[in-house]
């Protein structure tokens, strides 16, 4: 038995009857999945933001300067994008009959719009409202999980049956 169907397996353990009343399989799935990979992503912020940068600007020669906020993203995202991209093709949506490039090149055009929104939230609550950066992140993720959702569901990986 592979490793991602002994992690299905153990995710669905927990898909007992109140929630089965509540959420698709596949939704609980994607929750779980989604939930674990952005807990990764905010202890990776998190510990890169505050220990490895320092809260210090990042200067790239003696022409760009990125805010330690921004950095800290730019630096966790490409890990959480393949660790999510994993979790969604093999456990949430392992039913899409669409092949892995494909989806791979639409989870990645899907990702985009999450970068932009990422981005652009992590501006608004840091920057324009002035919000201690970690938490903003948290926000910035809740919103950007609907966003995924959506896409993931709908355009990277359709066509996926929903109880396989």
């Amino acid at each position: 038995m592979t490793f991602a169907r002994r992690l299905t397996r153990l995710i669905d353990f927990f898909y007992v009857k109140p929630l089965r009343g509540i959420l698709p399989l596949q939704t609980f799935r994607y929750a779980v999945c989604g939930g674990a990979n952005m807990a990764l992503d905010l202890l990776l912020y998190f510990v890169l933001y505050n220990f490895v940068l320092d809260k210090q600007i990042v200067r790239i020669g003696n022409i760009v300067a990125v805010s330690p906020h921004i950095a800290a993203f730019l630096i966790v995202f490409p890990l959480t994008f393949f660790t999510g991209f994993w979790l969604n093709r093999h456990i949430a949506f392992h039913g899409s009959p669409l092949r892995g490039r494909v989806q791979l090149f639409r989870y990645l055009l899907s990702v985009g719009g999450s970068i932009l929104l990422n981005y652009l939230c992590l501006k608004l609550f840091v920057e324009v409202i002035g919000l201690y950066p970690t938490p903003s992140k948290a926000v910035t993720t809740a919103i950007s999980v609907v966003y995924s959702y959506v896409m993931q569901k709908y355009f990277s990986f359709r066509g996926c049956a929903a109880h396989q």
